[in-house]
């Protein structure tokens, strides 16, 4: 049988709006004359991962090139160089290429310290970000952003496109469900870039003690929110390509249940598999990959369920997948295994209620548009970009 390559698909499509006489986009990072002269004589600390390049270049690399003094690097979840796996602790290091100091923002500091913070004239941020509240790349920014107002260190966003930043879903976090999953009180798919982003923070007040931070983003050039924008580098070790991005925020439930999204396999959320044989077709074994997923579920065992890479229409975000599963275990705690965990990527404990009763997709979704209405007029206050319609 023919199997439509979604992944390729997306990458023709891209092609094809590149072809059409769209102006090509400019990263913030690709626009070194709006940012090289605010950088000279300062002492630069850099918030940056592997994503984090120029066209030919990493950031870190190319600003050594521009003579510009780079004193600390500090590393966000999966490291500095991307290939730290899913929740492993990051250590600090020296970075060897460089020499320079490389300080973990996900071990056991999560925001800088004072002693990090000593002796820096400018933060510089620029990480690939994929749009999901429980992506936490943006709880790492809004860390930083509170060091920076605590420290009085201004802060430079380099801006990249928002590969789902077309739509906004999902339930917004309610207090009590805070977390490094969960820091702000945003939807689910939260339509900003990190730029727009930072920029809602320190104007809602978020901030501990409602700070502000000293803020300048430089804005991606040629970009709208209607944009489909292909990640050119894969943004962490299990998102590899433009499906698993964009099947992203619908299968990250799954991480508190039995069902694989396919961590171990050559295709991370693009699959979906449990321990049942009667849950699928498709069949694979997850294994440990280092640097990729060490000790997968299920690890070694065959997985059974769906192949979402033979989707012909990749959805939106959608309960469909996670309630077509659901209905398929008579025992409820065998699927989802740890219901705190659920409730923190959801950012409420209302929808485990809602699936527990039977609500449809439909009813649910219904249940959520006046706070999303709400956040999306405030959104709009922050927006660099011309909005999807």
């Amino acid at each position: 049988m023919f199997r439509i390559n979604i992944s390729l698909i997306f990458v023709l499509l891209f092609s094809l709006c590149s072809a059409s006489g769209a102006e090509k986009i400019e990263v913030g990072a690709n626009q070194p004359e709006s940012y090289l002269a605010t950088m000279s004589g300062k002492s630069i600390g850099l918030v940056v991962n592997h994503t984090s390049r120029t066209e030919d270049a990493h950031l870190v690399d190319f600003l050594l090139d521009k003579k510009v003094h780079v004193t600390k690097i500090f590393a966000p979840e999966h490291g500095f160089r991307g290939d730290v796996s899913a929740g492993g602790k990051i250590e600090d290091g020296v970075d060897v290429k460089t020499g320079i100091p490389v300080l973990s923002l996900y071990g056991e500091n999560k925001k800088p310290t004072a002693d990090h913070m000593e002796g820096l004239d400018l933060m510089v941020f620029d990480i690939q970000d994929v749009g999901c509240r429980f992506y936490t790349y943006i709880s790492t920014l809004h860390l930083v952003m509170e060091a920076c107002a605590e420290h009085n260190v201004p802060l430079l966003i380099l801006d990249r496109p928002n590969p789902n930043g077309d739509y906004v879903a999902g339930p917004i976090r309610k207090a009590g469900f805070e977390s490094f999953v969960g820091m702000d009180p945003i939807p689910l798919v939260h339509g900003c870039t990190v730029g727009e982003l930072a920029q809602m923070i320190n104007g809602e007040g978020w901030l501990e003690n409602g700070q502000k931070c000293k803020l300048t983003v430089i804005p991606v050039k040629n970009y709208n929110h209607s944009v489909f924008y292909s990640l050119p580098v894969a943004p962490s070790p299990n998102l590899p390509n433009d499906l698993s991005v964009r099947l992203y925020p619908s299968l990250c439930f799954f991480e508190a249940t039995s069902v694989s999204v396919g961590r171990g396999t050559d295709f991370p959320f693009q699959v979906l598999g449990g321990l049942e044989a009667g849950l699928g077709d498709f069949k694979f074994i997850p294994r440990s990959i280092p640097g990729v997923a060490i000790n997968p579920l299920n690890k070694d065992k065959h997985c059974y369920g769906v192949d979402l890479r033979q989707l012909e229409n990749v959805p939106e975000f959608t309960l469909k997948f996670f309630l077509d599963f659901y209905k398929q275990y008579e025992n409820k705690a065998e699927f989802l295994t740890n219901e705190r965990w659920f409730n923190l990527l959801a950012g409420t404990d209302t929808l485990i209620e809602q699936i527990r009763k039977g609500m449809t997709e439909e009813e649910i979704v219904k249940s959520w548009q006046p706070e999303l209405t709400e956040y999306k007029n405030m959104r709009a206050k922050y927006l660099l970009y011309p909005d999807f319609e």
